[in-house]
Parts: structure tokens; C-alpha cells; sequence
């Protein structure tokens, strides 16, 4: 049986890096846990996140999933800032809390050469369903050399 690859970044690496190449967003979000084939994020829910209502608008969610999709891609290969989305489906299943921090949690089906498949299931803290969840595929740059 192989052994399962081990994470090329931890946490506060993947921050880093996030810091270094999406300084406009990098604050909003926090790596929680990084293991094997898994990342755990957490969006700091602000004003700027509500729509009205009170409830995290439908961007914020989906900036959440696009990112744990992203990192989790990024812990397993290393620091590839021109890694893009090329496909997405998202499901918002129920309103979050109003005000209250987005914990993502998104683990990859695949990791090939050139794509990576993530699902994403993202959680009002405090609350025990999901508010969504997404499927995420990335384009991984080719290896130059």
C-alpha cells in the first residue's frame, strides 16, 4: 500500500506565503491545521463580509472555499502562486450566524500533475451542519526546467 505524501507547508508557512502573494486578502483568513491531504481555515468574519440581513454574503463563502481549496492544494506541492481555479460548484445549504467567524475544512479527492480536486465543506462556528459546501478544481503550473 503507498504511503500517503506528507504536507510540503505547514501553517504558518502557508500564512507566509499567503502574506507574500494575497496581501489584500491574507488577513481576512487564518491556516488552522494542515495534515496529509487536508487544511482547516478559518475566515474572520468582519462588517465588510454581511450583506443584509446580518447573514456572511455569498462571496465571503465562496472566498473561503476558493481559498481552503487553494491551500490545501498548496500544502501538498509547495509554494505555486499561479496555481488557478478552473472549475467550482457550491452549494449554500443554510444561513450562517451573523457575525460569526467561517471554519472551512477542505480535504483533496485528487492531486494529479496538473489538477487538483477539493471538497470543501464550510461550517458556521458554533454550528454542527455545514452552511456549504463546494467542489474546487485547480490548474497546477507546469514544473519549468
Amino acid at each position: 500500500m503507498a504511503e500517503t505524501p506528507q504536507p510540503k507547508m505547514n501553517e504558518a508557512q502557508l500564512m507566509d506565503f499567503m502574506r507574500e502573494v494575497f496581501q489584500q486578502v491574507a488577513d481576512d483568513f487564518n491556516v488552522e491545521e494542515v495534515k496529509a491531504n487536508e487544511v482547516t481555515m478559518r475566515l474572520k468574519i468582519a462588517e465588510r463580509h454581511l450583506r443584509p440581513g446580518g447573514t456572511v454574503s455569498g462571496p465571503s463563502m465562496f472566498a473561503l472555499a476558493d481559498v481552503a481549496a487553494y491551500i490545501v492544494t498548496l500544502a501538498m506541492i509547495g509554494p505555486k502562486a499561479l496555481a488557478v481555479t478552473t472549475n467550482c460548484s457550491l452549494d449554500f445549504m443554510r444561513k450562517p450566524k451573523a457575525g460569526v467567524d467561517l471554519i472551512a475544512t477542505a480535504k483533496l479527492l485528487k492531486l494529479g500533475r496538473q489538477l487538483s480536486v477539493s471538497h470543501v465543506l464550510v461550517y458556521s462556528e458554533g454550528m454542527a451542519e455545514p452552511v456549504a459546501q463546494a467542489t474546487m478544481t485547480y490548474a497546477i503550473p507546469p514544473v519549468s526546467g
